[in-house]
């Protein structure tokens, strides 16, 4: 049950890393595509032949302290730079996640499969049956200290 149980929150550790991560790429792509927009249109308002120097000056700068403030902008996080280290951070935390799941669900199937040889063994009283279903209830102990504490130390999947 422990297995079982450290599994699913892993699963679902997983899961919302992951919709994290995508969430935050979205809104780089977005704060992306902004910046591109207003280069764009800061490069054509520059060709407009009636356009005041002064003002067409004065827009491009503006549009440029926003450009700036969109690509880093430590004090909100909502700059591109802060976007890009929070999904990277958000996918570090998924694929821990996933390995860690890996783990305990191997650990999981192996106690199962352990008690069901033991079961066996109690119908029909050959004794390796209990070796290997002690043997197997081991290995299951061993993955899930392996998903506990070192997830990527054995790569499975």
């Amino acid at each position: 049950a422990l297995g079982e149980t450290l599994a699913k929150s892993a699963q679902t550790d997983a899961l919302g890393a992951n919709v994290e991560s995508a969430n935050q790429w979205a809104y780089f792509q977005a704060r992306t595509i902004r910046g591109t927009v207003l280069k764009t249109a800061g490069e054509q308002i520059a060709l407009e032949p009636n356009a005041s120097p002064e003002a067409v000056k004065k827009q491009i700068e503006e549009w440029a302290k926003t450009m700036a403030r969109w690509d880093s902008d430590p004090a909100s996080g909502d700059g591109r730079k802060e976007l890009a280290a929070k999904a990277k951070a958000a996918e570090a935390k998924r694929d821990l996640s996933l390995a860690r799941y890996h783990h305990y669900e191997l650990g999981s199937a192996a106690f199962q499969i352990g008690i069901v040889l033991a079961s066996a063994q109690v119908i029909t009283g050959i004794a390796a049956l209990a070796f290997a279903g002690g043997a197997l209830g081991i290995a299951g102990i061993g993955m899930l200290a392996i998903g506990l504490f070192a997830p990527h130390a054995i790569h499975l999947f």
